[in-house]
């Protein structure tokens, strides 16, 4: 059994590397990403043109994920990610675009290896459990049926 040195140090989280501004920061590269990368645009169409709002939301739940204080839980009530993805269509493509994206901005804030490797599966977790269709193509509707409406 090994014991860890008085000189080593614990692994830091995510948010005790980046802190708020770092994870604002992080926030701000991949909706720029998002915003301006051609193969995000299925999941910017999502989104309302103001990116403000989605923006504090998020930076407000990576800030409790990454290790923070539950801002975020503090806003909402709670840290539910499913409802709030429900109404979209999010496939395997749209989930792959997220977590491009996602890449994309850590790479433009310079984030360390140990961080990227920290964030890797974490995060392909949080896109797998916003995915919501089997498929990325929304299912044809059928111009026939008048019945049932989806939006």
């Amino acid at each position: 059994m090994s014991e860890s040195s008085p000189t080593e140090q614990p692994p830091r989280s995510p948010y005790e590397i980046l802190g708020d501004q770092g994870i604002k920061d992080l926030v701000a590269a991949f909706y720029d990403v998002m915003d301006t990368n051609l193969e995000a645009a299925e999941i910017r169409a999502m989104h309302a043109e103001d990116l403000g709002p989605v923006r504090s939301k998020l930076t407000a739940y990576l800030v409790g994920w990454m290790g923070g204080p539950p801002v975020y839980q503090a806003i909402a009530g709670t840290v539910c990610l499913t409802d709030p993805h429900a109404p979209f269509h999010i496939g395997p493509r749209q989930r792959d675009q997220w977590l491009m994206c996602m890449d994309e901005a850590l790479e433009r804030i310079g984030a360390s290896e140990e961080l990227k490797t920290m964030l890797k599966l974490p995060m392909q977790h949080v896109a797998e459990t916003v995915q919501n269709q089997e498929t990325s193509d929304p299912a044809p509707r059928d111009p026939n049926i008048i019945a049932a409406s989806r939006t």
